[in-house]
């Protein structure tokens, strides 16, 4: 079931900030916990292939992905070396995929919900944090998924590791059914994956409505719902804190982004 929390207070935002688990093997602070920040509480959790395709995402995916392939592998040949990789690249820069990215960081996450298109609209909307936990999602998995984690000792999987559980789409989505999803940590293909902390919930055309599943199948979901009063404050936090665009788009485009934000007028009057 999804517990949703209110974060009306900034006490409550440090309670989001701070919540890993002690792990009880290492005695470390280590959670398997993901973050997924939006900057509109009604905002669902759809992937970009759903919104982009509709009803007939299953149907196109496949033209998607091999022609992206096509005509990506002239610059960059590995890309056919796993449909998983040819993913989470398109994903990367921008094609639509059943991928959803979440970040292991609280930190990256806030910021994302606490950006918007238009600052104007930065006090107007409540703004969301999901947070799913990867191991009770692990423990959803078909066995065999699950002893290919467990024989990596680790609670992710990576691309190569995935690609040799299972390389074919289709044969995915039998095994996944409407019951169980993959998370995957993708290959740090620039600066821009290693410093958002990414990580990607591969979804099975089973799973339609995620928010469904995951009030029907976990415990330890949380939504966080970010009080619209909030917002500049956490923002500004965030920016002392060196988590800004500057570092979550590396380059010129974040640097322009940064600044704009940084000399922002709220009260143009």
């Amino acid at each position: 079931m999804i517990k949703t929390v209110k974060i009306d207070s900034m006490d409550k935002v440090k309670d989001l900030l701070f919540e890993q688990k002690r792990n009880d093997i290492n005695g470390r602070l280590r959670s398997s916990f993901f973050y997924r920040g939006m900057p509109d509480e009604k905002f669902d959790l759809s992937t970009s292939l759903a919104r982009n395709c509709g009803k007939k995402a299953a149907i196109l995916e496949n033209h998607l992905l091999e022609n992206y392939i096509k005509y990506v592998s002239i610059e960059d040949p590995s890309i056919e070396e796993s449909i998983w990789k040819a993913m989470i690249i398109g994903q990367h820069h921008g094609l639509p995929t059943r991928l959803l990215d979440w970040t292991h960081s609280t930190l990256v996450a806030l910021h994302f919900a606490t950006t918007e298109g238009n600052l104007a609209d930065l006090g107007e909307r409540d703004a969301v944090v999901w947070r799913i936990d990867a191991r009770e999602l692990n423990q959803l998995l078909p066995q065999r998924y699950q002893d290919a984690l467990n024989s990596k000792n680790t609670f992710i999987f990576s691309v190569k590791h995935l690609s040799e559980v299972v390389s074919d789409i289709g044969e995915y989505d039998k095994e996944m059914g409407d019951k169980s999803l993959v998370t995957v940590e993708p290959p740090s293909i620039d600066q821009r994956i290693v410093n958002q902390y990414s990580f990607f919930t591969v979804l099975p055309s089973g799973i339609t409505d995620l928010a469904m599943f995951l009030n029907e199948h976990t415990e330890n979901t949380i939504k966080y719902v970010i009080d619209k009063s909030l917002r500049w404050d956490i923002r500004d936090i965030l920016d002392q804190l060196n988590m800004n665009e500057r570092m979550i788009y590396p380059g010129k485009d974040g640097i322009a982004k940064w600044l704009a934000r940084h000399y922002f007028v709220r009260d143009k009057s």
